[in-house]
């Protein structure tokens, strides 16, 4: 599984840091960060997730208040 974290979109709420461990706060920025992530295009940043983290990766994207975060699984269908 994959994780798309459009941090344009963010709004700073933090659900996602504190349903994983992966999200940092940024607060300079007001934003949250995506540990590990290579930045594909500006400001959308992917990940691998690991397989026992998969259940807090969805988590935290179901928890986004503004649908920043996406999670697709191995044939690239979004499940979140």
């Amino acid at each position: 599984m994959r994780i798309e974290f459009d941090r344009d979109v963010c709004i700073g709420m933090y659900q996602c840091v504190a349903e994983w461990d992966a999200f940092e706060k940024n607060l300079e920025e007001g934003k949250a960060d995506l540990e590990g992530s290579e930045e594909t295009e500006e400001d959308v940043f992917v990940r691998e997730i690991p397989a026992d983290a998969e259940f807090d990766a969805q988590f935290a994207a179901r928890v986004c208040p503004v649908d920043a975060i996406k999670v697709f699984d191995d044939d690239g269908e979004q499940v979140v």
